[in-house]
């Protein structure tokens, strides 16, 4: 008999004969009938063994199958609208492959306990379901930039300087010297696009803060971007895109897990259209008043802050124009106003908010320096990085997207640690 995956076995004709391996999901007893309802990277599938039909040694076999155990099954389809799917297998034949004696999750379990048994847990249809969304998300994402000739490099992890502030970096022993897990690969972006133009990397990368949110994890998958000859606008630009491409590949490729997951997709079918609004962070500071929030100019916005901006759009949305004090040195000032940046956040609408940070970056060599003289940084840890403005500088923008934020939001997820397998977050480290 052909083996057989279950999302096809649901579209073969009535009759056909096939075998399916999985785990078993559902099982009931019934008189003489077991049904038992098989799981797959797929789908599920219905199974049902009729002790009237099969020998006494593939009853018991099939009695011994419990929740969670790995088994062969094989049979003819049939058609059963009672069934998952409108069809079912009525088996000949089973083997327990691995069984599984009191599978320890049942159902109605906290949250700590699920996060204790990730290991099991992520089996789960619902964290399945999140996983293929994921998978097509990074598929979609590499194939807009391969076709769009971007060029896909390898950064080191492990560095020697900090991007995005000192406070949240993680220290690790190498062979006796301070080094740091990577907050972002940007600066060794900026040194590929001297040869490559347009380069991107996906890679983990690891922030220290204190905080703990329901959008925040230590480590975390980034996707980030860096172009030679762009200026801000040019990578707000490929931002859209990208977004509205992934966005329209998971439409387009799951839906029938986002419909499993409950998702509105309202909101995802705006977003492919693109033609994402943009504010400046002067109008931001204005929408925000005007709701009520008490913020005063030069003020971060926080996730309650984006989160009351979200109510304001329908899609995802750019906020621009930082002021200089609370945005990273190595961001160009804007000529016309050098207290703000030529820098950018994209927010996800429905109180998601950031999923891209970007900016263009600053391409002038005394300037550079200044500003990090400025946040109180040593410029001989940035040698190399000023070197690239000494050396043939270019205008230059980039960005970096936080996958798991991204994936969070496509997938209307409550929590970030669901969007990914093992979430690393404050005082959880297991499994």
């Amino acid at each position: 008999m052909q083996l057989e995956k279950t999302k096809r076995a649901l579209r073969l004709p009535e009759g056909s004969e096939i075998c399916l391996r999985g785990w078993v999901y559902r099982k009931r007893e019934i008189g003489k009938k077991i049904f038992i309802v098989i799981r797959d990277s797929e789908g599920i599938l219905q199974t049902v063994i009729d002790s009237g039909r099969v020998s006494e040694e593939t009853f018991n076999e099939a009695l011994k199958a419990s929740i969670e155990a790995s088994i062969e099954v094989c049979g003819r389809t049939a058609r059963e609208p009672r069934a998952p799917g409108g069809v079912e297998l009525r088996v000949s034949k089973v083997k327990v492959w691995g069984p599984s004696e009191d599978f320890p999750i049942k159902g109605g379990e906290g949250v700590d306990y699920l996060l204790d048994n990730r290991h099991l847990w992520i089996r789960s249809r619902k964290l399945t379901a999140v996983w293929r969304i994921r998978h097509t998300t990074l598929s979609a994402l590499r194939e807009y930039l391969i076709n769009n000739g971007w060029w896909e490099v390898s950064p080191p992890i492990l560095t020697q300087a900090a991007v995005e502030g000192g406070a949240t970096l993680f220290k690790v022993d190498f062979f006796g010297k301070e080094a740091y897990l990577s907050q972002s690969a940007q600066f060794y972006l900026e040194a590929l696009i001297y040869s490559l133009e347009r380069v991107w990397s996906l890679t983990t990368s690891f922030r220290a803060e204190r905080s703990r949110t329901r959008r925040h994890l230590y480590e975390y998958w980034h996707l980030e971007l860096e172009e030679a000859w762009a200026e801000m606008r040019d990578s707000m630009k490929v931002a859209e895109e990208l977004i509205s491409y992934a966005i329209s590949r998971v439409l387009d490729e799951r839906l029938e897990e986002l419909e499993f997951l409950k998702r509105d997709i309202e909101s995802l079918e705006r977003a492919r259209k693109g033609n994402f609004p943009s504010i400046t962070y002067d109008e931001a500071i204005e929408l925000l008043r005007k709701k009520g929030v008490d913020i005063k100019w030069g003020e971060d916005l926080g996730a309650d802050e984006e989160r009351v901006l979200t109510t304001y759009f329908e899609t995802p949305f750019f906020v621009t124009h930082f002021p200089k004090k609370i945005k990273s040195f190595y961001m160009k000032l804007d000529p016309q106003r050098p207290d703000v940046v030529l820098g950018f956040d994209l927010l996800a609408p429905e109180g998601y908010g950031e999923i891209i940070g970007g900016s263009q970056r600053e391409d002038r060599y005394e300037v550079l320096l200044n500003r990090i003289k400025e946040e109180g940084l040593d410029p001989k840890e940035y040698k190399w990085y000023l070197d690239l403005r000494r050396y043939g500088s270019v205008p230059h923008s980039g960005f970096g997207l936080g996958v798991d934020r991204f994936v969070m939001w496509i997938a209307g997820l409550d929590h970030i640690r669901d969007s990914i397998p093992f979430p690393r977050f404050r005082d959880r480290l297991y499994p």
